[in-house]
């Protein structure tokens, strides 16, 4: 168990799921330390929503990619939780050394730090992505890693630093493989919110990429509690553990559910700028969480209809629309 004495770091804190990740945290009675980009605005990200006790948050700001700042925020933790990573697929086509730096050497500068200072695990966050197309489904954690884009294979690259050491140095970390998370705060480049924030802000006629491929969608409240429960579980060191589901969707047929959700009748067309290359496309995810839910009492808990009524409502506030540009496909 972990010494909830002393504080957990969490890097990405400031994005998508790390955000929630901390809020998770804390209101599991944890002290966390979050580690936000370091930027000259002295912006939290999504940090910036999340209330905390006096005392009970630390907000630091800082770059993975610096293998000194790594070692300063890890001292005196009891665990870390590795999420700081670039995920934006498209991007990845364009700016690969990025991904390297970030992914792979951020990862190796946290184990290192993680091992200098003897913390009680490390949680390094993976993807679904690395599976690439099904070969078969449900899709275990002993699937081929199939590296379609670049930004897979950094993260398959990142897995294998972060077991090596493991291996190598007896290092206490663990594997957690989210499959696709969706919910309030998510970027706008990811399938759920492009269509929900085009809706919220009066289009009918939907801009989207391939809607053949199909996805295991965790929401992102579920997938911070399967965080908590691969931390907080007894002899899991070494392992890699889907986050997942059991179920896929199509792209298809999630754009419809929205729109019903929504009551909102829509077109769609598609936007060439939004696909991948042919082989870079994974045409279908469907997890096995059967390792997870045998090692933790985690189960999912929300729905997707459910899930995408509480996204919905999330990002129809117009506070939180207007921090999206519905106009502008991110990659």
């Amino acid at each position: 168990m972990l010494d909830k004495n002393k504080p957990v770091l969490v890097t990405g804190a400031d994005g998508f799921i790390g955000s929630h990740l901390v809020e998770a945290l804390l209101q599991s009675g944890y002290k966390v330390r979050a580690l936000a980009l370091y930027n000259s605005f002295n912006n939290w990200g999504w940090l910036e929503q999340v209330a905390a006790a006096e005392g009970s948050l630390e907000i630091v700001t800082g770059d993975v990619r610096d293998p000194n700042l790594c070692r300063e925020i890890t001292r005196g933790c009891t665990a870390v939780f590795h999420l700081a990573a670039l995920i934006a697929i498209p991007y990845s086509y364009v700016a690969p050394d990025s991904y390297v730096d970030t992914n792979i050497k951020g990862t190796l500068n946290m184990c290192q730090a993680a091992r200098d200072a003897g913390v009680d695990r490390i949680i390094v966050t993976s993807t679904s992505e690395v599976y690439g197309t099904a070969q078969y489904v449900p899709i275990d954690e002993k699937h081929p890693r199939q590296p379609q884009s670049p930004y897979s294979a950094t993260k398959i690259g990142a897995d294998a630093i972060a077991l090596s050491f493991r291996n190598a140095f007896d290092l206490p970390v663990v594997i957690a493989r989210p499959f696709n998370t969706y919910g309030p705060r998510q970027s706008a480049r990811a399938i759920i919110p492009t269509i929900i924030s085009q809706i919220a802000s009066g289009k009918s006629v939907i801009k989207v990429g391939d809607l053949s491929p199909t996805r295991d969608f965790n929401f992102v409240k579920d997938t911070a509690r399967g965080f908590i429960a691969i931390a907080e579980a007894a002899d899991v060191e070494g392992r890699e553990i889907n986050i997942a589901t059991g179920t896929e969707v199509s792209m298809a047929d999630t754009l419809k559910l929205i729109a019903e959700v929504m009551g909102r009748e829509v077109e769609y067309v598609v936007d060439p700028q939004r696909l991948r290359p042919g082989k870079s496309e994974v045409r279908r995810l469907c997890g096995d969480n059967s390792l997870i839910t045998s090692l933790t009492s985690w189960r999912p808990q929300v729905d997707l209809r459910q899930g995408l009524d509480i996204t919905a409502r999330w990002f129809t506030d117009p506070a939180n629309l207007s921090r999206y540009k519905t106009d502008i496909y991110n990659r």
